[in-house]
């Protein structure tokens, strides 16, 4: 590896090359604008990412006529340009991601990482976003590495040699922070109705936000829990200290967090930091439905932005704008249902911030359907909890009713008696 300057460093991309970002708390965002720098000398460059954190430059003009976003997961930062001409979104299941690199489906040219400064032997952390980074540095051409003290060196796979790296460039600042969201009485309400779904010994999948959190926030009585989750958060740290979460009931990676990333407050990279209970890896392995089945009493929680009466769950779209992404809804979700004892879990409020019914009669026009009706098994509001699993069409409205909005029930129930004709 050659220590160079940022505009030194980029200058090994080429007009036409493919270019991975890796992202969330770790997304390079000084080599990001270095590229965008050049915008004017290059044309016809395409990056390939998932969520990144930072006000993505290559979205803006003037940069944007020289970039085109392929995403395979949208984030707040570049929203409004995934749903326009320069760019474009995959939908793919986290799980696969990787194997658009291995098998040569989108083969980079260049991947752009963010990587804690090597060891005695020479290696690179890839910190706290190993999930899809890994198989690109293992198929890019080039690598092109950000040297931070800051990032926390992780245990797992995630580990890049310096050989591997044609160029560096140091930098020393904080990486992405997310601090904890706060709970509400609605969140608070559905943390309390998820929590009473969670046996002892389970296995727990959980993302960010104020549902995840509360429903944390309400495990402090539980005993034996495990992770094995795409991403986790500050929420597990009180459980951590309490011995709540211990992992011992777990079958894979037994006494250890298995992750692919983590997003959340120094206090959490300072937990990961070279502690040995923390286990990240690539998507393919933390996603892997066959495997989370192994982990005992697996409990999934995820989200929605609306469900229709049948159970239909669309989690990243509004209407025909796309919001999200499908992300690693559907590997947890039946992971869930494969696990002895397991629980597909999504929570949500029974209202947007609007008032809007997130129970619907239908999904909206061009909802994307992320998780099929036949895969859903329990929905939790702040009114309550359901288990569509093994439910008629006819019971499944009547059961999702129960605990929707009452100011929105009347509505769905004359909409469930014209489907369904009595």
């Amino acid at each position: 590896m050659k220590i160079v300057a940022i505009d030194e460093a980029v200058k090994i991309v080429k007009s036409g090359d493919r270019v991975f970002f890796q992202g969330a708390a770790m997304t390079p965002n000084e080599l990001i604008d270095g590229l965008c720098d050049r915008y004017k000398e290059l044309k016809d460059i395409e990056i390939v990412s998932i969520h990144t954190e930072g006000d993505a430059k290559y979205t803006q003009r003037p940069y944007s006529g020289t970039f085109h976003l392929n995403s395979c997961f949208v984030g707040g930062n570049v929203r409004k340009f995934v749903n326009t001409p320069e760019g474009d979104y995959i939908p793919i299941f986290l799980s696969e991601i990787p194997r658009l690199f291995y098998q040569n489906i989108l083969p980079l040219d260049v991947a752009f990482v963010q990587v804690s400064p090597p060891d005695k032997h020479g290696y690179c952390s890839l910190g706290v976003s190993v999930d899809v980074a890994l198989p690109a540095v293992r198929t890019a051409k080039r690598i092109i590495a950000q040297i931070n003290p800051s990032v926390p060196r992780t245990h797992g796979t995630g580990m890049v040699h310096i050989d591997e790296i044609s160029f560096g460039v140091e930098v020393d600042r904080p990486i992405h922070e997310h601090l904890p969201t706060v709970v509400g009485d609605i969140e608070g309400k559905i943390g309390e109705n998820v929590a009473s779904l969670v046996e002892d010994g389970a296995t727990l999948q959980m993302g960010i936000g104020s549902i995840p959190d509360a429903v944390l926030a309400n495990l402090g009585n539980h005993k034996d829990l495990g992770i094995h989750t795409e991403m986790f958060s500050d929420g597990v740290l009180p459980l951590l200290a309490k011995g709540v979460i211990n992992g011992k009931q777990k079958a894979v990676k037994r006494g250890k967090i298995v992750s692919c990333f983590a997003v959340g407050s120094r206090a959490l990279y300072d937990f990961i930091d070279d502690n040995p209970i923390c286990d990240f890896r690539d998507s393919a392995y933390t996603n892997d439905t066959a495997r989370i089945r192994r982990n005992p009493k697996v409990t999934a929680i995820n989200s929605a932005i609306e469900i229709d009466l049948t159970g239909q769950i669309c989690a990243d779209t509004l209407g025909t704008f796309q919001f999200s992404g499908v992300g690693g809804q559907m590997d947890f979700i039946r992971g869930a249902s494969l696990s002895q004892g397991g629980k597909p879990i999504f929570a949500m409020p029974s209202v947007t911030k609007k008032g809007v019914s997130k129970i619907t009669p239908v999904l909206n026009t061009g909802a994307g359907v992320t998780t099929t009706r036949a895969h859903v098994h329990h929905v939790v509001t702040e009114f309550g909890e359901v288990n569509l699993f093994g439910k008629s069409l006819q019971q499944r409205a009547k059961a999702l009713i129960s605990i929707a909005h009452p100011d929105h029930q009347e509505m769905l129930e004359k909409a469930a008696f014209k489907r369904f004709k009595g």
